[in-house]
């Protein structure tokens, strides 16, 4: 369906009747609604496999890796701790509040939830935000991304026939259908994205006050930083496998390394053979390894890859006719260099040296740059790892692996500054999607007259007694 402004519209106002109506309140209706959500996703797994296949190029273990298994952990977590989040909190009131000393606060779902999702995992990263907005008891409506079309269509297919539209909807097209969703008065948005756009979108969320969440990947990149005492072999490794991965296109993947300058050229052989060990030489030839989006994320990798071919030790190879650009080592690149100061979002990675007693002073530059969406370290040093992991900012990260804090189960997930706002899996997705609201329940006896007029002077003594 080729949506308008007018059918956009009209969506936002059948989903707001419905809300209205009062159904989405009930913890057992969206229980009721996860297992359906659940069940789609399971059912229709080769389906969204081949659509994967088809934008991303991606094998099926990785679109099961990446993306289904994902989003079914996902729902089992909200279908385990919802009952629990949702109950209304008793809190005692205080004396001041006497006779009134108890007081409830609800969680609140929002209302109707637009929630605009990129093409990098687009399945995770709409699915995912979905079952937040249904366990807060929302309604919502996904603008998926047109990057992904196959992808895309595979989610309105499954979303339609699983769920009546004035209850979740996905809507596709260009930035065009996205302003119309924008322009329209929701009551939560959930974008994941670049900071660019995320900029737009806060400002059109503004001219309606609603509250917005941004999952972003950060201006200037995610660090990794590797010091001399680390497990070269296993930090490659690992870093291989993650830059591999979706071909870089991830927002909380590695944008560039620094290495110790006593390990450096060792940490630069290994990660060659981790790559070769993965993927073999020429890792664009692998039909295993996923492709860029477009053959415009292509060129635009190629092309900044060109500026530094005289420091590229491995890959700097492609195919643009199948959008693959194999990951590629470029070493050494100076900090102050354009290619850290920006996310690339690609299987380029420029590498970085520095004076392992200077760490410090390379924490200082990072820090004085946007913050990142990850932060990776490696070291055998666990004061060092401590220090830190408490001292920067970014918005979630590892000691001695990469990615996986994405997949522990009741912690956040979010940035900070450039790199977003808000948090969500599990709990907190439940808390993103709801707001607390305090209720205090009186009585009509006993009450104490001290707070109202006239004012005597034993009034007067008599509550600076009691404030005291």
């Amino acid at each position: 369906m080729e949506h308008t402004k007018e059918s956009i519209h009209q969506i936002v106002l059948n989903q707001r009747e419905f809300f209205l109506s009062g159904q989405t309140l009930s913890v057992k209706f969206r229980k009721e609604q996860l297992k359906k959500l659940k069940k789609a996703i399971i059912d229709n797994q080769q389906q969204i496999i081949d659509a994967l296949h088809i934008d991303l190029g991606r094998c099926e273990v990785e679109s099961y890796f990446c993306d289904i298994g994902d989003v079914v952990m996902e729902i089992n977590e909200y279908l385990h701790g919802l009952s629990k989040w949702s109950k209304p909190e008793t809190h005692f009131s205080g004396l001041a509040c006497f006779p009134s000393i108890f007081t409830k606060v609800y969680k609140m779902p929002y209302g109707v939830s637009l929630i605009i999702s990129p093409f990098n995992f687009p399945v995770l990263l709409s699915v995912g935000v979905l079952a937040a907005s249904i366990a807060g008891g929302n309604t919502a409506i996904i603008k998926a991304s047109s990057k992904s079309a196959a992808t895309t269509a595979a989610l309105v297919d499954i979303i339609s026939k699983t769920f009546p539209e004035e209850y979740i909807t996905v809507i596709d097209g260009g930035h065009n259908i996205a302003d119309f969703c924008l322009e329209e008065r929701v009551d939560k948005i959930f974008y994941t994205g670049s900071p660019n756009v995320a900029k737009h979108v806060m400002e059109m969320a503004s001219k309606n006050l609603t509250p917005v969440a941004l999952e972003l990947g950060g201006e200037t990149g995610n660090w990794c930083v590797i010091r001399k005492d680390a497990n070269l072999k296993d930090a490659a490794r690992k870093i291989a496998f993650f830059k591999i991965m979706n071909a870089g296109q991830v927002c909380i993947n590695i944008n560039q390394v620094a290495v110790a300058e006593e390990v450096a050229d060792q940490f630069i052989e290994e990660l060659k053979q981790a790559f070769i060990k993965q993927i073999g030489e020429k890792g664009y030839q692998n039909e295993e390894y996923p492709k860029l989006i477009t053959q415009r994320a292509y060129q635009n990798i190629a092309n900044e890859a060109e500026q530094y071919r005289d420091r590229i030790v491995f890959g700097g190879e492609g195919d643009i006719n199948t959008s693959k650009y194999s990951p590629t080592i470029i070493y050494p690149v100076d900090i102050n260099e354009n290619i850290v100061q920006h996310e690339i979002f690609g299987p380029l990675l420029p590498v970085v040296k520095y004076k392992d007693d200077e760490i410090d002073k390379l924490l200082k530059v990072i820090a004085n740059r946007e913050h990142g969406l990850a932060l990776y370290l490696f070291t055998k040093n666990k004061k060092c790892a401590k220090r830190v992991m408490q001292s920067q900012q970014y918005g979630g990260g590892c000691v001695n692996e990469v990615c996986l804090h994405l997949m522990v189960k009741g912690v956040p997930f979010n940035g900070v500054g450039h790199s977003g706002m808000g948090a969500y899996h599990g709990v907190w997705g439940f808390r993103e999607f709801t707001h607390p609201s305090t209720v205090l329940y009186g009585h009509t006896k006993m009450n104490l007259s001290l707070r109202e007029h006239p004012y005597t002077k034993k009034k007067k003594n008599l509550l600076s007694k009691f404030l005291k």
